[in-house]
């Protein structure tokens, strides 16, 4: 029973499920762009303002710094594991060559849950965003269709998240190919928008709403630092793109760290002019940065922001929703899903099946229940994850049949520790509510795989 839980797959094996090569056409620049294409979306838009409001205050901007520096130790282990074993999968991949089938299901479960939340989440914010800026022009959606489920608030259903989510669904069906030209388009329009906010929301800060800077203590910043982890997430999505960058023992770790380090600088200056231009104790809003700049009267501004944060986060959710269909595809080719999750429509050559199953259940995620809930549990299956990769680097390292000029983690093997202490400590910040749903969540993996997985996997071939 034991070989048979823990039985590795060889990269060979997953090298042999790609239908072709890949170009190795990305550097270091694009993997940045990647990176902060990814990254910056619900995280900047509206996560200061919630948790300020909930948990650290202006103390935010060490929530997003200790946060940064957690990503930080876990890229540099995602990059030794892209550089090694570049094939895609991300934590799944990783694990299962390393850990075994049961540890890789387990992970790519909770990846499930990151992903497929993180759309949910960010659906979420980009409803808050479409509904202020329909507001701009006169244009009202009725109150119950625009929140998630709450009696108190008068809200019964988020359609507009719903509707996003299906019609990005039906673009990936019939086939999304992403560009490096598209991606910086994007990039730059998103940086835009937030560099706009950070200059003009400057001439607007009041020093006396940073008082106190740390209203809710160290632990409400450790706290937030937990929460604000959501923000990061898609750095780890870089690491997918391992085959197709040149040099990549090079530029992974730069495309990684460096998009991590323009993200952070970004985070803290938005929570800065953000806490200084309005008490944290009114940021509990959907839409705080373009609530910011409606406050001081800079309805164009906001208005400006609200489009630019529409336009940002539908791209995000156009990548996790297509990270979220590619992985449950992965599953299902190697048995641990039925195979429907892996049929190929012949038309349109995409999980069409696939894509509508994950995007309906997606949807109703989206639509009935709250962002902060959701934001908590996409931080447990990303936490999860990091764990994993984290002191997967201390068994990779043993291996003889990997390349030799492959990235290395620094500092070895107290970077990794380190990295695996800091996730762990970061999960136990979590809200009791936050492990008991993951909880439930990994048990239902648990059941899927000894009933279906365990028997239908193509390692039994």
């Amino acid at each position: 029973m034991t070989n048979s839980l823990f039985r590795k797959k060889s990269i060979a094996a997953f090298k042999a499920h790609d239908q072709g090569q890949l170009t190795q056409t990305l550097g270091a620049f694009d993997l940045m762009l990647l990176g902060v294409g990814a990254i910056v979306g619900t995280g900047i838009f509206i996560l200061p303002g919630t948790i300020a409001a909930e948990h650290a205050g202006p103390g935010i901007v060490f929530s997003f710094i200790i946060a940064a520096i957690v990503c930080a130790f876990a890229a540099m282990c995602y990059s030794e594991f892209a550089s090694a074993i570049p094939v895609t999968g991300s934590a799944y991949t990783y694990s299962y060559v390393v850990f075994g089938e049961f540890i890789a299901w387990l992970i790519g479960w909770s990846l499930v849950l990151e992903y497929g939340l993180a759309v949910a989440a960010v659906s979420t914010g980009w409803s808050a965003y479409f509904v202020s800026f329909l507001e701009g022009f006169n244009i009202h959606l009725p109150k119950v269709l625009t929140g998630s489920f709450n009696l108190d608030a008068g809200t019964y259903i988020n359609l507009p998240a719903i509707i996003i989510i299906f019609l990005i669904a039906m673009m990936l069906t019939k086939g999304v190919k992403e560009s490096a030209r598209l991606n910086t388009i994007m990039v730059f329009i998103k940086v835009g928008v937030v560099l706009l906010f950070i200059i003009v929301g400057a001439f607007y800060v009041k020093p006396d709403n940073w008082a106190p800077f740390t209203p809710f203590g160290f632990s409400g910043v450790l706290s937030g630092a937990a929460l604000v982890f959501f923000a990061f997430l898609g750095f780890d999505a870089v690491s997918s793109a391992a085959e197709e960058v040149k040099k990549p023992q090079r530029n992974m770790p730069l495309g990684i760290i460096g998009s991590l380090a323009i993200c952070t600088v970004l985070y803290v200056l938005v929570s800065l002019v953000l806490t200084g231009m309005v008490p944290y104790t009114d940021l509990n809003v959907g839409n705080p940065v373009s609530f910011a700049m409606s406050i001081v009267h800079l309805d164009w501004v906001s208005g400006f922001i609200s489009l630019g944060a529409i336009v940002g986060m539908t791209t995000v959710i156009l990548v996790m929703l297509y990270g979220s269909t590619r992985l449950s595809y992965s599953f299902a080719r190697d048995g641990l899903l039925p195979k429907v999750m892996s049929d190929i429509d012949e038309k349109h050559h995409t999980p069409v099946k696939n894509t509508w199953i994950t995007a309906v259940i997606i949807a109703i995620c989206a639509g009935f229940i709250p962002l902060d809930q959701l934001a908590a549990l996409v931080n447990m299956g990303t936490l999860l994850a990091f764990t994993v990769v984290s002191l997967g680097v201390l068994f990779l390292r043993k291996r003889k049949d990997l390349p030799k000029d492959r990235f290395k983690v620094p500092f070895f093997p107290i970077v990794p520790i380190i990295s695996f202490i800091l996730c762990i400590f970061l999960i136990t910040q979590l809200t009791p509510y936050t492990w008991i749903a993951a909880a439930i969540w990994i048990v239902i993996g648990i059941i899927i795989y000894f009933l279906y997985g365990r028997k239908h996997s193509s390692l039994n071939q």
